[in-house]
């Protein structure tokens, strides 16, 4: 059942996809309606799987791989929806929503595979630590997404050749100010993220930290954004600068979810 579910979802997502591609050609506004309620119900049918999914597992469903990415994705979707709804950002869902699929895509070719539980894992502070540290990657992606954006807006400026995205993307000023509402939002998730994580290791290993490669790429990431709203909200970090930075941090975050794993291993490891 659970199955099914998900690649339901997967097609809906690519649906919306497609249909928010579509809409950045045509500039057709029932196009992005229908696709922005094609992605609505991907993002329901996407907890529907999480709730089967606890069922049939009888944990929190966030433990391996393919339950972390697949939860990325549904932390980008309703992060996404939930800005929309606040500010009116054009062709954004253009940008998030391959994003989203290219996600859910990894989750599919991941081990569905439910395994019991280590012994380390059987705590309640698996769903509040991991889920807030997710939907702070969800944020912090949206400000990569809107990067993106604000680069190819400003290369038209600059070269002055007003094509196909000058027309299709908002303003400067409105991509740097929805760089500042997502960091604004995911860092202090990220912080949350941290704090739960550290109570949860003192609970389970006597400590507060442990250095972990996986701990410690986290830091890394911390004192990236960290650095970097610092230098928006007291020098004024700004503009290009700005959309590099959360690029780049975007960056360190896929690094930490998948690089230190693979590559580092540690305590942590157990989420490859």
């Amino acid at each position: 059942m659970g199955y099914l579910i998900f690649q339901i979802t997967l097609f809906t997502y690519i649906l919306a996809t497609a249909g928010y591609i579509v809409y950045f050609w045509s500039q057709r506004n029932e196009i992005r309606t229908a696709a922005r309620r094609i992605l609505i119900g991907a993002g329901v049918l996407h907890l529907l799987y999480f709730i089967v999914r606890y069922f049939e597992a009888g944990h929190t469903p966030l433990s391996n791989h393919h339950e972390t990415i697949s939860f990325f994705a549904l932390s980008l979707t309703w992060g996404y929806l939930s800005f929309h709804w606040r500010y009116n950002v054009r062709n954004f869902g253009t940008f998030v929503s391959p994003l989203i699929t290219i996600l859910m895509v990894i989750a599919t070719f991941s081990s569905r595979e439910i395994t019991p539980l280590p012994p380390e894992l059987k705590s309640l502070w698996l769903p509040v630590h991991a889920s807030i540290a997710i939907m702070s990657y969800g944020f912090l992606a949206l400000a990569f997404c809107g990067g993106i954006m604000y680069l190819l807006q400003e290369r038209e400026l600059k070269n002055k050749r007003f094509g196909l995205f000058y027309s299709r993307l908002p303003s400067l000023e409105a991509l740097d100010n929805l760089n500042s509402h997502c960091l604004a939002v995911g860092f202090p998730l990220l912080t949350l993220g941290m704090i739960t994580g550290s109570v949860w290791s003192k609970q389970t290993w006597g400590m507060y930290w442990q250095w972990d490669p996986k701990e410690t790429w986290s830091l890394v990431t911390w004192f990236f954004y960290a650095a970097l709203l610092h230098q928006r909200f007291t020098v004024g970090w700004r503009g290009r600068r700005a959309a590099i930075m959360a690029i780049i941090g975007f960056s360190a975050i896929l690094f930490t979810l998948w690089g230190v794993t693979y590559l580092l291993g540690g305590i942590h490891s157990y989420v490859g």
